[in-house]
């Protein structure tokens, strides 16, 4: 049976960056190609174009945009059922806004939240996640 992936942000930008767990998502993206259902919420086009802007330039985040688009991703825009429980989850949670929108994007899409974001494991009882290797401090 096939599975459907949310990627969040971060497991956007392990992928362009290169970081531990590129392949997991890479694998994702390939078998996006055949079967399964891979999104992304509209808001991680928002959160790329502005840290990519920030970190490399707006040239670099418009670069960046236009790879997105050529993926085999469907990007999801707001609804009302998606905005209202994110607003839920948002009341519910300490992360932002983003965060909110992204799980209830995964939850709507009925899919699995493919992340690096150690606060996202709250949300764990409401969908189902795939975490992929988390960027040690240090």
């Amino acid at each position: 049976m096939a599975k459907n992936y949310v990627l969040d942000t971060s497991a956007i930008l392990t992928y362009l960056q290169s970081e531990d767990g590129d392949k997991v998502v890479d694998e994702i993206l390939w078998a996006a190609k055949r079967s399964n259902h891979v999104y992304i919420s509209f808001i991680t086009l928002m959160e790329l174009y502005c840290i990519i802007g920030q970190e490399e330039g707006k040239h670099k985040a418009k670069e960046i945009s236009v790879l997105l688009k050529s993926l085999p991703v469907q990007i999801v825009e707001s609804s009302q059922r998606i905005m209202l429980r994110a607003g839920r989850i948002k009341a519910n949670h300490k992360f932002s806004v983003a965060d909110a929108f992204i799980v209830s994007t995964a939850m709507e899409k009925e899919s699995i939240l493919v992340h690096k974001d150690p606060e996202l494991g709250d949300v764990s009882p409401y969908v189902e996640m795939l975490a992929l290797p988390f960027k040690s401090r240090g």
